[in-house]
């Protein structure tokens, strides 16, 4: 059964560090673009980062950009997502999936992706 399973959130304080991991069973990793994605309450799913398959090139929403990075290590068959100087405005709770179309990741749009995990709280603290 192929699925996708976060881990890592919690809560921290402002300007604080979290490290979330996907973790992928019953497929190859290393074939697909897995992308982040965080939703708080009341709000739709936003896209945060996203790593290609193959060069592994790395896209990021402007709100976190010089503050997370993503990366991956196939072997593990693990995607992680490094987030730092965490604000409030982090708070959500944060999802990886899988990229079926090359549009999804470089445009970090959720209708691209499946295969969601179940999500990962993280909670930042003033």
């Amino acid at each position: 059964q192929e699925q996708l399973v976060e881990s890592g959130g919690g809560l921290v304080q402002a300007g604080g560090s979290l490290r979330l991991s996907c973790t992928a069973s019953g497929f190859a990793l290393d074939d697909w673009s897995i992308g982040w994605f965080r939703q708080a309450p009341g709000k739709g799913r936003e896209g945060v980062a996203c790593i290609s398959d193959g060069a592994g090139r790395t896209y990021y929403a402007d709100s976190v950009k010089g503050r997370f990075t993503v990366s991956r290590d196939n072997a593990k068959k693990t995607v992680y997502l490094q987030m730092n100087s965490l604000t409030p405005a982090d708070t959500a709770a944060y999802f990886c999936g899988r990229d079926y179309s090359a549009y999804g990741c470089p445009h970090l749009d959720s209708v691209s992706f499946h295969l969601w995990g179940q999500g990962a709280q993280v909670t930042v603290s003033s």
